[in-house]
């Protein structure tokens, strides 16, 4: 049995003008689960998590001039969110494509062995997708992409 207190590491906490649109949203175009949704007294979200395979994400509202989401930063954004697949990437592209996402490249095969895709969702979080289809060694990557990369899985 799964133990209920084990969480991964790491859980991303994104940021959304409109939590409750941004749940079904997730869910529809990435396939994110919901598992957790707390309301405040007027029943606004104030937290809510979604899973994904073993991993999760945070999802709230903009709460001071500082947490806000990018449609609210003219589309900044200081980082990204990467799920791995372990299905279709291109069918996982066309279902959030479907859903309104905004693909910002395409699916294809990286130097590094995955295939992946980039998009943007309604607010302009920034998501990448990938699933490994090849393995390589570091010098073939190194080889195909004209990088020196230092470790490698």
């Amino acid at each position: 049995m799964t133990d209920p207190f084990r969480r991964p590491t790491f859980g991303p906490a994104l940021i959304y003008k409109d939590p409750a649109a941004a749940l079904d949203w997730l869910e529809a175009a990435f396939g994110f689960e919901c598992s957790m949704v707390i309301r405040d007294g007027a029943g606004m979200i104030v937290h809510a998590e979604l899973r994904f395979g073993d991993g999760y994400i945070m999802i709230g509202p903009e709460w001071t001039s500082e947490v806000a989401s990018p449609a609210s930063m003219g589309g900044r954004n200081t980082q990204s969110v990467h799920v791995l697949l372990e299905g279709d990437v291109d069918a996982h592209c066309e279902r959030a494509r479907s859903a309104g996402a905004v693909i910002l490249q395409e699916p294809e095969d990286q130097f590094y062995g995955d295939r992946a895709y980039r998009a943007k969702d309604p607010e302009g979080h920034l998501w990448s997708f990938a699933r490994p289809v090849r393995r390589i060694t570091r010098e073939e990557a190194e080889r195909a992409s004209g990088l020196q990369i230092e470790g490698w899985p």
